[in-house]
């Protein structure tokens, strides 16, 4: 059952993570990563858990990549973004199996880009992308920090260009984030790093 892992290669898996302004954020950036990614996408976006969720409905349409909430003990699948659903922490296994825990909030957030970072950083280590996108708060800025402390790769939007620059300049504030971009340039430098593995 290992032939969905990426066992080669430099990069094996993207957590992405937002929250005020994600929808949109996430809808350039799914729409700008192409049809043919070879490694899955993970994915945190803040939403409100006291009404049902059309995200994924809604990112489905705008990219070419299938979309769908994550399910706990599913595999996560190249080329398939995994949404964390309302109110329910999102992490992964070496074994590449999705786990969702609904334990306490982390930054008055559940799910939490920090946790889910930060159990892509044990699973991967050097092998994960992180990228943190627009919202408030700090979510996502320790996660960060574990990504670069175990060799991975992190990209902040540029918070100047952020809708909501919080959770962006947060993750830039560690001093652990690589690349910090526009928007509209972060979908080609995670094709980038994924697909070197191809050559």
């Amino acid at each position: 059952m290992t032939a969905e892992l990426p066992s080669s290669g430099p990069y094996g898996i993207v957590a992405v993570a937002s929250s005020a302004g994600g929808i949109q954020g996430l809808s350039k950036l799914l729409g700008a990563l192409g049809p043919e990614l070879s490694v899955p996408v993970l994915l945190v976006q803040h939403l409100d858990p006291r009404h049902r969720t059309v995200i994924a409905d809604v990112l489905a349409r705008r990219t070419d990549l299938p979309v769908k909430l994550a399910e706990a003990g599913e595999r996560a699948r190249a080329g398939t973004v995994h949404i964390a659903p309302p109110d329910r922490h999102l992490l992964i296994g070496a074994d590449g199996v999705l786990t969702l825990t609904d334990s306490e909030l982390v930054h008055f957030v559940r799910p939490s880009a920090d946790l889910l970072f930060e159990s892509v950083a044990g699973a991967y280590g050097e092998r994960a992308v992180a990228v943190v996108l627009t919202g408030t708060g700090r979510d996502g800025a320790m996660g960060a920090e574990a990504v670069s402390s175990r060799g991975g790769t992190v990209i902040a939007q540029d918070p100047a260009s952020a809708e909501f620059s919080g959770m962006p300049q947060a993750a830039v504030d560690t001093g652990a984030v690589d690349f910090v971009l526009p928007l509209e340039e972060i979908a080609a430098v995670v094709r980038g790093l994924v697909e070197v593995k191809r050559q």
